[in-house]
């Protein structure tokens, strides 16, 4: 008898390193393939400024996917409350910027993360559907906003010293080298991969995701877990909606539109189950990759006279998503598992 047979939990979780090995393999493929498309397509696919730009145009996406990654993994899906907090984030920020850059920044976080904790809260102690409740708090936020604001757009005052640092926050380079977003989107993605893989709370998050009522009678404290993993999310879309902010140059209630859809879908391309328990940050980030790069190909194509302008890369982007996610229920129900 193999060591496998004799420990059926040895066994399913080599199981599972082997599947999130492929998942990586196929994702990253993706990616390669991609590359190798774009350089086909144009020769200054593969320049140095042109990567750079395509890696700063995923930056945004790839933090908020990174909060993202945490609720999808616990069985919880996307939180659809993403744009409201990325709006709001900017919005307070650039309000709080009479009273200094740094309580501007802090003022921002501490809104998305209110947030996050509401939804946190009712979706994490009071179990109410997740899809349900984000979508009413992200309608609830629209309006706030725009009540408070009067339907108005609030500019950051560049004549100050605040106002000129929150301009430039989006171009600021780390060392000279490396866009701020980008650099933020590093960091981010370590941590998460960190927190969810070698953390007491990552494996609580992973059995959470796995089996809500098996987690919870196994001692697992899943609504914490699942309240701590929507203000994970809210922590990083804020980040990303104070510097879509910065990059817009104007804070608006419509700052993070169509994020949330963005982001689950590169969590889903990138091997994140929708059943919850499965995938990995690395991955997240490949399926992020393959979204940007998806985009930048896109540009560049020229069919006759046609070109893919925003709506058709939209569309393109909803096939894909459709097309990952039935190969995933349909492999998982030859596994004899629930829908991905």
């Amino acid at each position: 008898m193999s060591r496998l047979d004799a420990n059926p939990g040895l066994a399913m979780r080599t199981q599972g390193r082997l599947r999130e090995a492929t998942s990586l393999l196929v994702v990253y493929g993706l990616v390669l393939a991609l590359i190798i498309l774009g350089r086909l397509v144009s020769p200054e696919f593969l320049t140095h400024k042109y990567l750079m730009q395509t890696a700063l145009a995923a930056a945004l996406l790839g933090i908020v996917s990174v909060g993202v990654a945490f609720i999808t993994y616990s069985q919880h899906y996307v939180d659809l409350s993403i744009p409201g907090i990325m709006a709001l984030a900017g919005i307070v920020a650039v309000s709080a910027l009479k009273y200094g850059f740094f309580a501007s920044m802090a003022t921002g976080m501490a809104a998305g993360l209110a947030i996050g904790l509401a939804n946190g809260l009712v979706v994490g102690y009071l179990r109410l559907n997740p899809i349900i409740w984000t979508l009413a708090m992200m309608s609830v936020l629209s309006g706030v906003i725009r009540k408070a604001y009067a339907g108005a757009q609030v500019y950051p005052d560049a004549a100050t010293s605040a106002g000129a640092a929150f301009l430039d926050l989006y171009h600021v380079q780390v060392l000279g080298l490396v866009p701020l977003p980008v650099a933020i989107l590093a960091v981010l993605a370590l941590v998460g991969y960190l927190l969810m893989r070698h953390t007491g709370y990552g494996e609580q998050l992973r059995l959470t995701g796995s089996s809500y009522e098996v987690a919870r009678m196994t001692g697992v404290n899943v609504r914490r877990t699942v309240m701590t993993a929507f203000l994970i999310s809210a922590a990083t879309s804020a980040v990303a909606g104070i510097l879509l902010t910065s990059f817009n140059k104007v804070g608006a209630q419509y700052i993070g539109r169509g994020y949330d859809f963005a982001a689950i879908t590169a969590a889903v391309v990138g091997g994140m189950a929708l059943a919850g328990g499965r995938g990995s940050v690395l991955g997240v980030i490949g399926g992020v990759m393959v979204i940007a790069l998806l985009s930048s190909v896109l540009s560049l194509v020229r069919i006759g006279g046609f070109t893919f302008g925003e709506f058709e890369k939209a569309i393109v982007q909803g096939l894909v998503f459709i097309a990952v996610v039935g190969v995933n229920s349909y492999s998982r129900r030859r596994s004899g598992l629930d829908d991905a």
